[in-house]
């Protein structure tokens, strides 16, 4: 039986860049950021339905459709398709939850903490105080639905050993 070596972990490059020129004047912009020792990439492509389901589920252990949140360091989402858009519902280990809009055709990238990964990113809270008394929790679980039909959904994960 072979034994099965770990991945050198690598540095992955994010490059966000806009480009317009409006009035004859370049207003484009190149933002850049790597994230070293990545040693584990999921990318996949999922049919999501007009249901909502888990596609994503963050715990101690990892397994198939199930990561660290101490080891994810970076999360893109993009829908596929050219009409319907997708929501995104992610919610943390407090029970807190918040749905974004992915439309036709468009991108949502989550970076995570440097030190701690998806330790202590999110809190979705009513309090019109938010600011002053936030309580950042562990990403717990990412849910996805379409809005009238059926979308590809690509989803890309990076995680440190």
């Amino acid at each position: 039986m072979a034994r099965i070596t770990a991945y050198t972990g690598a540095t992955l490059t994010v490059n966000i860049k806009e480009e317009v020129t409006l009035n004859n004047k370049d207003y484009g912009s190149l933002q850049s950021f790597t994230i070293a020792s990545i040693a584990d990439i999921n990318r996949r492509v999922l049919t999501i339905t007009t249901t909502e389901a888990s596609i994503i589920n963050f715990a101690a252990a990892g397994a198939g459709g199930t990561f660290i949140p101490g080891k994810v360091q970076y999360m893109r989402f993009t829908n596929l398709d050219a009409t319907n858009f997708i929501t995104l519902t992610f919610t943390n280990s407090a029970g807190d939850e918040v749905a974004i809009k992915l439309d036709a055709g468009r991108s949502f990238i989550w970076t995570a903490d440097i030190a701690a990964g998806m330790v202590g990113v999110m809190n979705a809270t009513e309090n019109a105080n938010a600011n002053s008394d936030v309580a950042l929790a562990d990403m717990a679980l990412v849910q996805a639905d379409a809005n009238t039909a059926s979308c590809d959904l690509e989803f890309f994960i990076a995680s440190i050993a």
